[in-house]
């Protein structure tokens, strides 16, 4: 059985190493972005199956990239839950 692929995006290290930690301990496979810009591309390019998103981030809010991805049709199913 393969892991599952869960990109954290948060722009506290501190929150992201403590997700990242329990995600591994249940066997997920962890990405990991610090602003939207990093986070799209690991979006597109890795195609992780669940994003777990700040709602502040630098150089544009969690919300700007939510849309973002829900108005692509490549991206749109892929679920978000906001922190």
């Amino acid at each position: 059985m393969s892991e599952s692929k869960v990109l954290i995006v948060d722009d506290e290290f501190a929150i992201r190493d403590m997700l990242r930690m329990a995600l591994e301990i249940a066997e997920f496979e962890c990405l990991e972005a610090e602003n939207i810009l990093d986070a799209h591309r690991l979006v597109v390019d890795e195609r992780p199956d669940i994003v777990l998103l700040d709602w502040m981030l630098p150089g544009g809010s969690g919300l700007e990239l939510l849309r973002r991805l829900k108005r692509n049709e490549t991206t749109q199913k892929i679920p978000v839950i906001m922190l």
